[in-house]
């Protein structure tokens, strides 16, 4: 922890905390003197909600040639992930409240995303994002526990499982687990359970690696509407509808997520 904290000196390390329909995020610079094996554990106590700041995850932004940023997304456990689309829209919120600029293009691991902002109102911003091309992985069916799962595997430039249901069963989050463990996932998978309210609306709950249940989820939203769209289930534009919000996605022939960002507060974390 040498670089958390200098010859027993704490060390303050500024964040910013965005909320993206209750899926929230903290931001750091990451042009500091953090070593790699610091920013597990560094973002492990911030995202602590008793004992930190509290949050779903970190993207820690860096500076990059061809991107307004790059962002490297640390889950609350410590883990890395691809790319979050809600994180990715609270980083274009971040960039937008400091510049005059209306796109913002960000570099996660999924590859460059660009951002188009829609509409502000002081600290809260919209969005539509240009989340590329999904992958469909097909029908797949998974052992859980005693039942077997059905459902649709589908990649937003991270894993997701995709199951429709009538009604949410009760202890979904434990089954969800059970899926996220199993070897047909190895690098294991974000689980969405969804329902059809209407034509074009679904409603979902999300289990995500490294976090677990969350508020909502970007990618979890696309990967959702993508599902339901090939399934014949629902048609686009589709709002999803997460116990957070709900966010709109079409899909042509790349899938575009429009959703809000509100910047919460700005502070510093104290790591000694």
């Amino acid at each position: 922890m040498s670089a958390l904290a200098q010859d027993g000196q704490s060390v303050g390390i500024a964040f910013t905390k965005v909320s993206a329909c209750g899926n929230d995020f903290l931001l750091v610079e990451g042009e500091s003197n953090l070593a790699e094996g610091d920013l597990a554990e560094i973002s492990r106590r911030m995202c602590d909600r008793h004992n930190g700041v509290g949050a779903d995850g970190v993207e820690w932004l860096f500076p990059d040639r061809e991107a307004d940023v790059r962002a490297r997304l640390i889950n609350a456990d410590g883990s890395e992930a691809e790319i979050s689309g809600n994180g990715t829209r609270c980083v274009a919120a971040e960039i937008c409240s400091r510049t005059s600029k209306t796109e913002i293009v960000v570099r996660t691991g999924a590859g460059l995303k660009t951002c188009q902002l829609t509409s502000r109102q002081g600290s809260r911003f919209e969005f539509e994002a240009d989340m590329g091309a999904p992958e469909l992985g097909g029908e797949l069916s998974i052992a859980a526990g005693t039942v077997r799962i059905q459902g649709m595997k589908v990649s937003m430039g991270n894993p997701h499982f995709v199951i429709f249901v009538e009604n949410f069963p009760e202890g979904w989050q434990r089954q969800a687990a059970l899926i996220q463990a199993q070897p047909q996932f190895p690098q294991g998978t974000n689980v969405e359970y969804a329902v059809k309210r209407g034509q074009s609306e679904i409603e979902i709950r999300l289990f995500e690696r490294g976090v677990g249940e969350t508020q909502s989820s970007g990618t979890g939203s696309c990967a959702s509407a993508v599902a339901a769209i090939a399934a014949g289930r629902v048609t686009s534009p589709v709002t999803v509808t997460a116990p957070g919000g709900a966010q709109t996605v079409r899909w042509e022939k790349h899938v575009y997520l429009r959703g809000p960002a509100k910047i919460v507060c700005r502070g510093e974390f104290v790591a000694s």
